[in-house]
């Protein structure tokens, strides 16, 4: 299936009663230390905390009645559990999360208070994937993936969409990179609405198979996730990564130390709650300075469901000697 400009248009309209139009922050600080325009797109204001409420909706109202009769089911370590839970019990159908048993607390007594039924799984992609399939099997249930349905890419680029019809176009949107939804929905964007707008992923070294595809042409997998990006530990899929392909130009890597100091810097800065996830554009942005400088950039923070016991850059004071 080509995606076409429309596509994206219908999308957004269909999806605006579900969601936040969320708010767009800077910093004259970040300014000055990048020697960059940069537009921060508030994903963390959006309902149940982040941009996946937008793939969400979208796919579940795109499915027919009979489909929703039977419900929903999805994995996902954190974020897509909470938007599925939340847009199946807005839309008035069953919700069935398949979640790591490493996924955060809070992501957890979130799907449940949304209404979602939780199930854990061990924590690797092919015990998420063989739950999901009992249960699509055992419920006759539609399968929603995180990142590599189209339903879902569209609804992701919404984001963006936002971003660039308020402040006009950019020269670079940046984007965390793990599953590769939110990075084709908002190349599709930038290729329909920006004028001469790149779109640019940033992805931990620990999982940094994203960069390696982009690089071989086919998909790559990960060895390890020893990230504290909770959100990033996935991998691409056959349906995003040709839109990858063909419209991303360059994926940044970035290292676990310079995720906390990122991440730090917009909480202190910008004053809002943030994943660690969230951090690596500006990272990125930080690190490869030369290339930014003057560019007006747009970066999207993804969201800030996190576990405040868990702050990467507050474990120092809480070490016991």
């Amino acid at each position: 299936m080509e995606i076409k400009k429309l596509d994206l248009i219908d999308c957004h309209n269909r999806i605006k009663p579900f969601i936040h139009n969320t708010p767009v922050l800077t910093s004259s600080y970040i300014n000055e230390i990048t020697g960059a325009e940069v537009y921060f797109k508030c994903e963390n204001f959006q309902k149940m905390g982040a941009f996946k409420m937008r793939g969400a909706a979208n796919a579940i109202l795109k499915l027919s009645d009979e489909q929703k009769c039977n419900g929903v089911v999805t994995h996902s370590s954190g974020n897509h559990a909470q938007a599925i839970s939340l847009a199946a019990k807005k839309i008035g159908i069953k919700a069935y999360i398949v979640m790591p048993s490493n996924a955060p607390e809070i992501k957890k007594e979130a799907v449940k208070g949304y209404g979602g039924e939780l199930i854990e799984c061990e924590s690797n992609l092919e015990a998420r994937e063989a739950a999901a399939k009992d249960l699509v099997h055992s419920k006759s249930a539609t399968f929603i993936h995180p990142s590599n349905n189209l339903d879902v890419i569209i609804g992701q680029g919404t984001a963006s969409k936002e971003l660039i019809e308020q402040y006009g176009s950019f020269d670079h949107i940046l984007v965390p990179i793990g599953g590769g939804g939110l990075i084709a929905g908002s190349a599709l964007v930038a290729k329909y609405f920006g004028d001469n707008c790149s779109i640019i992923g940033t992805e931990p070294f620990e999982v940094d198979d994203a960069y390696r595809s982009l690089i071989s042409g086919k998909i790559e997998t990960n060895i390890t996730t020893n990230t504290i990006a909770d959100g990033l530990r996935t991998q691409l899929g056959d349906k995003n990564f040709p839109i990858i392909l063909d419209e991303v130009k360059k994926i940044i890597r970035i290292t676990e130390n310079e995720i906390i100091d990122s991440m730090k810097l917009i909480w202190q800065r910008l004053k809002i709650i943030c994943e660690p996830s969230c951090s690596l554009p500006l990272a990125g942005i930080i690190k490869n300075k030369d290339e930014f400088k003057g560019k007006k950039i747009g970066v999207v923070i993804t969201g800030g469901n996190i576990d405040l016991d868990n702050i990467p850059f507050l474990r120092q004071f809480f070490i016991t000697p």
